[in-house]
């Protein structure tokens, strides 16, 4: 499954009266089965790279796993679509297992917490700011590294930034999956978050900022707009949420106080 994010097609490119035959390039799209100690938590719809660390990013930001100790390996079968994610017997924080089909983000898709627990998060202020300048930098340093939307123009991309450089990068059809993939890679080596920040290509929803408060990031910035409930979520729970960063602009949505002028 890895290292496979396209597939060409014969297509007719119409335009003005004529059609031409070409090669297209069509992202790939393919359920994967998560699986934890063996037991079928989730079938993902995703694009079929970085599924490890998908697997493991989805079930810490679900709240399955806590603790990287607790985690002993992760096994992609590709002939079954399928990560097999193994932790310690005392590493499993959900005492029930419950199987939901995710779509790939554009709706309100699948989670297992508890969404009056959100309102119980809170994002602690440590200091951590950026100017403006740095922001849109940022975002024009995400959109170049978007190779896969530049060939296919079918998928979203997250960034996971210091004030002045990508430290990751990851795509995938839903924006969920390519942030999972992030926090699925930090957590594996042991990457601190506190003091980082996201920066997406597509619209901050309620459950990307969810996914940010639980794990203390401070500052998510868009190219696209947030909806009336994400920025809700993001003051009660104190995440700076700046949107319609483009070109030279930008809007903050929430706590301006991180966001610097220059």
């Amino acid at each position: 499954m890895m290292d496979q994010g396209m597939r060409e097609f014969k297509i007719y490119r119409c335009n003005e009266g004529t059609r031409e035959v070409v090669i297209d390039q069509l992202v790939e799209e393919v359920p994967l089965g998560i699986y934890l100690n063996d037991e079928e938590i989730v079938t993902l719809m995703c694009t079929p790279e970085h599924v490890e660390e998908l697997a493991v990013g989805f079930l810490v930001s679900e709240g399955f796993l806590r603790e990287r100790d607790h985690l002993i390996g992760v096994k992609v079968d590709d002939s079954r679509n399928s990560a097999y994610v193994t932790v310690k017997s005392n590493g499993v924080q959900a005492s029930t297992f419950l199987k939901r089909f995710v779509t790939t983000g554009c709706g309100k898709g699948s989670s297992f917490h508890n969404p009056e627990a959100v309102w119980g998060l809170k994002v602690k202020d440590d200091g951590f700011r950026v100017t403006g300048s740095v922001i849109l930098d940022l975002m024009r340093q995400a959109e170049r590294e978007s190779e896969l939307f530049v060939k296919t123009g079918a998928v979203h991309g997250v960034a996971l930034c210091t004030p002045s450089d990508i430290l990751l990068f990851r795509e995938d059809i839903g924006r969920h999956n390519a942030t999972d993939k992030i926090v699925g890679r930090c957590f594996i080596d042991g990457i601190p978050l506190a003091d980082k920040m996201l920066v997406t290509t597509g619209r901050v929803s309620s459950e990307i900022i969810i996914k940010a408060a639980k794990l203390g990031i401070g500052i998510l910035v868009s190219r696209s707009a947030p909806t009336a409930l994400a920025v809700d979520i993001a003051r009660k729970t104190g995440v700076t949420v700046i949107g319609f960063a483009r070109g030279s602009r930008f809007n903050i949505y929430s706590f301006p106080e991180r966001v610097l002028e220059g």
